[in-house]
């Protein structure tokens, strides 16, 4: 004979099932969530930090494939592209430099330049004589790297680091009002290493975003190694590998008038 507590709880359980589909498993509900998920996610639409409007200077170019691409695929056109190397450097490292650049210098509002150390853009003598002519919209850094210096795995992190953070400071007193400063790594070990946030926060930026970097929303653009091409054309193809582009700008109260700034960066890399 069943006690009323438990004919009241048979009486429930009567309730919850008739009528009524059986119980889903958790196992099984979980496994139909992610198919539902993998059914509605849309491909992801890659992030493109330019517009045509854009005054944008392009820092380390190795072949000049990005810079074309930005101009022939995005309607950049006000484009200064610039080398570390010579002419003569770049385009025995990248042969295929030469066509990129040839279309670029055919453009009005286009300049190619040699010769621009990233860590001195504003001090005279240093190369890029157009580079401190005028404010930028965008200044723009994609995969900066030192080179093989050394296997040392932390040596080459601190080369990298300091890269940066000269860069950051070059580079500040170079943007206009609302300007941002836009650096691209590749994902891992040992780039995850440069803690790449903190530096530009040492020298007064902030992130604004970070994102994917699609090297596919480049049409034509190859990465260019640092050394120069691979010969046979090799199977490393940075483009790739997984990327991230980081949105820099000015911290609140750390803007200096632009020539107060530029006096600052050379005194620092006289400095050195």
């Amino acid at each position: 004979m069943e006690s009323g507590i438990e004919a009241a709880n048979n009486q429930h359980l009567a309730h919850l099932t008739i009528g009524r589909r059986p119980i889903m498993g958790k196992s099984k509900k979980r496994k139909l969530q992610k198919l539902s998920l993998k059914v509605k996610a849309a491909p992801q639409r890659p992030t493109i930090p330019f517009d045509p409007s854009s005054r944008i200077l392009l820092i380390g170019e190795g072949d000049f494939s990005f810079a074309r691409s930005l101009l022939e695929h995005h309607g950049c056109i006000s484009l200064h592209a610039t080398s570390f190397d010579t002419r003569p450097g770049a385009l025995s490292k990248y042969p295929q430099a030469a066509a990129h650049t040839k279309a670029l210098e055919a453009e009005e509002g286009c300049k190619v330049e040699y010769g621009v150390d990233a860590r001195k853009l504003c001090r005279p003598g240093s190369g890029g004589k157009e580079v401190r002519k005028g404010q930028r919209d965008k200044i723009v850094f994609n995969f900066p790297h030192v080179g093989g210096l050394t296997k040392d795995v932390n040596r080459q992190v601190r080369a990298n680091q300091e890269l940066l953070v000269d860069f950051f400071r070059s580079a500040k007193s170079l943007l206009a009002a609302e300007g941002q400063i836009i650096v691209t790594i590749f994902e891992g070990e040992p780039y995850d290493l440069w803690n790449v946030r903190d530096l530009a926060r040492h020298v007064g930026l902030k992130v604004e975003r970070s994102f994917r970097f699609q090297a596919s929303a480049y049409p034509g653009y190859k990465h260019a190694r640092t050394l120069g091409n691979i010969e046979g054309g090799g199977g490393w193809k940075g483009e790739e590998r997984p990327a991230r582009t980081y949105i820099f700008e000015v911290s609140n109260g750390q803007r200096l008038p632009v020539q107060q700034e530029r006096k600052r960066e050379w005194h620092d890399s006289e400095s050195d």
